[in-house]
Formats: C-alpha cells, sequence, structure tokens
C-alpha cells in the first residue's frame, strides 16, 4: 500500500480510497465474516467504510511501502513533517508481531 497523496488503497470488493487519507483501522470483533473484517477510518467521513480485508493485511501493506523508502525522504519527512518512518516501521512490526503470535 503506498502511503502518499493520490495512490488508492484497495480495501477488497471493489472499494478503494486514497492512502494519504486514511487515519485509522480496526478490526470487526463482532459480526465479522465475508466482506466484513476491518473498518477503515478515512478523513472527512462520517462513518468508517468497510474492507473486507483484514486490519494485518493493510498494515502489511503499509509497512512494506514504508520500507521502500530511501533515507533522503526519511529525513524529509521526519524533519518537516515531525513523523518519524523508522518509529512507526518498528510500532508496525510490534503489532503484526504479536497477531501471528495469537
Amino acid at each position: 500500500m503506498k502511503v502518499e497523496p493520490g495512490v488508492m488503497v484497495p480495501l477488497g470488493y471493489g472499494k478503494y480510497f486514497r492512502s494519504d487519507r486514511t487515519v485509522g483501522l480496526e478490526p470487526i470483533e463482532e459480526g465479522r465474516g465475508p466482506g466484513k473484517r476491518t473498518q477503515v477510518y478515512i478523513e472527512n467521513l462520517p462513518a468508517p467504510a468497510i474492507a473486507s480485508r483484514s486490519e494485518g493485511a493493510i498494515l502489511r501493506d503499509i509497512l512494506e511501502t514504508i520500507s521502500e523508502f530511501n533515507p533522503v525522504l526519511r529525513s524529509i519527512i521526519r524533519d518537516q513533517g515531525q513523523w518519524n518512518l523508522d518509529r512507526l516501521e518498528e510500532q508496525l512490526k510490534e503489532v503484526l508481531r504479536g497477531e501471528d503470535e495469537e
């Protein structure tokens, strides 16, 4: 999943949203089933979109994309955006490790 302006994120079943407008993921615990796996919160939308992909699959896409950022881009994002991608990458790995252990 490319987390940058204009890149579309597939949520399954023909649903796509811009990656830079995605602000949160929440697994559906009750009533989860085919086509209902994750609530995806999108900037400026009053209700979350329902994704057929699991939160882990979406997070793995985010992690893969962040891992591909070159050092210059990482420093620009850190210095000008106040966003530490190295720290975010470690947090994502920790969440996914916990998911794999369950």
